[in-house]
């Protein structure tokens, strides 16, 4: 696609940027470097650059002038910049802060203990690493915040979308095969047999904690949280509404160093000890096991789902009315169990769909429904069935079949056009250096003016 249809402020670029999750912009090692950049008072570090370079790489970029990525991590921070200075902007330092210590307890569940992991990310001490999580979630918070408010009245008429795509048509991508998909996703039920030798393994757990064995111990042995069996079972500064309901009732209603009888939540059943609590913070340690089903209990669940597919095929109810009345999937259920890509879309190229949901597609003409079939959700066992609304062929874009996506193109060039068209009015009047290494740079815009006093 030529640089006349990436639009000069690359949106995808900024999304990006401002999307990324923790685990994408903290990476082990990566966090030494010297300063590319400054825009006001905020700045750009050279590894900021390079880990957008790597990452536009990893996603199939074929042109990854460094330029360019500075360019536009500089018109990222101009917006932070400004959006820090906006009134109609809410402050919310201080609900950043505490997501950063959620993050950061969150990173710290996958090391053995916060030595090794302040020695893989590089960072002296907790203070330190736990800035540079604040930072930038920061960023990400007044950069979307900015954008959304320049961009909030943006919108484009059928006219403007149909010149968009006299404009642009032979520069389109060509749309590679997709399928539209609904589901029906149910977790299996445990049988109160099952529920009662969970409940009675964790009070056998209660009563050595009782005789003399630590909780901490006995977590480390039998508790199948991943994020906390390491570590003693322990979760500290654990913020009200941070955890599934039920734990949370039962942890807060505790004494400091209680354990609770076992509780039931989503997961699984828990015993819970409240360590400390102040204020709306507090630590807690738990055993969890996990309410993970047995093959009979699985078997039990695609029985059901396969009748509710009796039912569908009988036309004694539509699929959309199956998942609002049977789904588990809070996502999906009150759509119609339509199922929507990253974008939102509800075509979904098919090579993007994982080989075990393939493996039961294949053969299927638009209109028809697998069999129950076993899966996992976030790392728990569901079984489902999958309805195949539609199948679109690769084809190359066009008004008549893809209006919908060529109107969020064009929508999009409008809002470059508009952070575009704001970012060159802040120019004369906002302070901007940029590091000697970059004096070669063709920047679109103006960033090498004269320093000009805030």
């Amino acid at each position: 696609m030529t640089n006349k249809l990436k639009i000069t402020f690359l949106l995808g670029i900024f999304m990006m940027i401002f999307s990324s999750n923790m685990n994408a912009q903290l990476k082990p090692g990566e966090l030494v470097d010297g300063i590319a950049a400054v825009i006001g008072d905020e700045i750009v570090l050279e590894s900021d650059v390079n880990e957008q370079m790597n990452y536009a790489k990893q996603q199939g970029a074929s042109q990854t002038d460094k330029c360019d990525f500075l360019e536009n991590l500089i018109s990222n921070k101009l917006l932070v910049y400004e959006a820090k200075k906006d009134t109609l902007i809410e402050n919310r330092s201080a609900a950043i802060k505490e997501q950063a210590n959620a993050k950061y307890r969150q990173l710290l569940s996958q090391f053995p203990d916060e030595k090794t992991m302040l020695t893989a990310y590089k960072f002296r001490n907790s203070f330190e690493m736990k800035n540079a999580i604040e930072k930038i979630d920061i960023d990400q918070y007044y950069g979307q915040a900015k954008y959304q408010r320049i961009t909030e009245k943006a919108d484009v008429t059928p006219n403007e979308v149909t010149d968009f795509y006299n404009m642009y048509k032979s520069q389109l991508p060509e749309v590679k095969d997709e399928i539209s998909l609904a589901q029906i996703m149910m977790y299996p039920k445990l049988t109160e047999a099952h529920k009662e030798d969970l409940i009675k393994r964790l009070k056998k757990i209660k009563q050595d904690i009782a005789g003399g064995e630590t909780f901490e111990s006995q977590a480390r042995i039998y508790s199948e949280d991943e994020g906390s069996a390491a570590n003693g079972g322990l979760y500290k500064n654990i913020y009200k509404g941070q955890m599934v309901k039920p734990f949370e009732a039962a942890a807060l209603n505790l004494q400091e160093n209680e354990i609770s009888e076992p509780v039931e939540s989503e997961f699984g059943y828990h015993i819970i000890q409240l360590i400390k609590k102040s204020g709306k913070v507090y630590d807690a340690r738990h055993i969890l096991l996990k309410a993970t089903p047995t093959e009979d209990e699985i078997k039990t669940a695609k029985a059901k789902l396969d009748s509710i597919k009796g039912l569908v095929l009988a036309g004694k109810m539509t699929f959309k009315d199956a998942a609002f009345k049977f789904s588990d999937d809070k996502k999906t259920k009150f759509n119609g169990g339509i199922i929507t890509g990253a974008d939102g879309s509800d075509k979904i190229e098919r090579e993007s769909i994982p080989g075990s949901i393939s493996y039961e597609l294949a053969g299927l003409n638009k209109g028809d429904i697998t069999a129950a079939f076993e899966d996992e959700d976030n790392k728990r066992k569901v079984v489902k069935i999958i309805k195949q609304e539609d199948v679109i062929p690769a084809h190359q874009i066009t008004l008549e079949t893809d209006y919908n996506r060529i109107k969020q193109m064009a929508l999009n060039k409008k809002r470059n056009e508009m952070i575009e068209k704001f970012v060159n009015s802040k120019l004369p009047t906002t302070f901007i250096s940029i590091d000697g290494r970059y004096d070669t740079c063709n920047f679109k815009a103006n960033w090498k003016k004269e320093s000009i006093k805030k």
